[in-house]
């Protein structure tokens, strides 16, 4: 694997990463969104992570090697929004209650630790294909 390559997929694997936290992020803050352009109480965001490939063609085989991580949808989750009574509520219905956005606060902070790890195991890996590089140009030098 070439050197150039290697910290490439780290720093594709590094965007789809802040792009998650950023995700994260945004579900965090319209935790109490009720209202929407789309009408409705917001609804959570995911990123959906797909492999980058490239084709290369050796000696009649078609073989595959992976160049890092792409991100090809954010989907919305399509879980029912959650109904709070709070009949005071300018958005509460005849009943009493308010549709309030699909988040659970304590699934957004498990996916952002899961982020945050994946973004240090990135940046690991950057680290560690930049020292064999000034390694193999110390040894060049004599």
């Amino acid at each position: 694997m070439r050197i150039f390559q290697s910290m490439a997929i780290s720093a594709s694997g590094l965007t789809a990463e802040r792009l998650r936290m950023d995700i994260i992020s945004s579900n965090i803050a319209n935790i109490n969104t009720t209202r929407t352009e789309e009408g409705g109480p917001y609804r959570r965001k995911l990123p959906v992570f797909a492999e980058k490939l490239d084709k290369s063609i050796q000696s009649g085989n078609n073989r595959f090697r992976g160049r890092g991580v792409k991100v090809v949808e954010i989907a919305e989750d399509q879980s029912p929004p959650r109904l709070v009574y709070d009949p005071g509520h300018p958005d509460a219905n005849e009943e009493g209650y308010v549709a309030m956005p699909n988040i659970n606060i304590i699934t957004e902070m498990v996916d952002m630790i899961t982020a945050t790890r994946a973004y240090e195991a990135n940046v690991t890996a950057l680290n560690a294909a930049k020292s064999m590089a000034l390694k193999a140009l110390e040894i060049g030098r004599g």
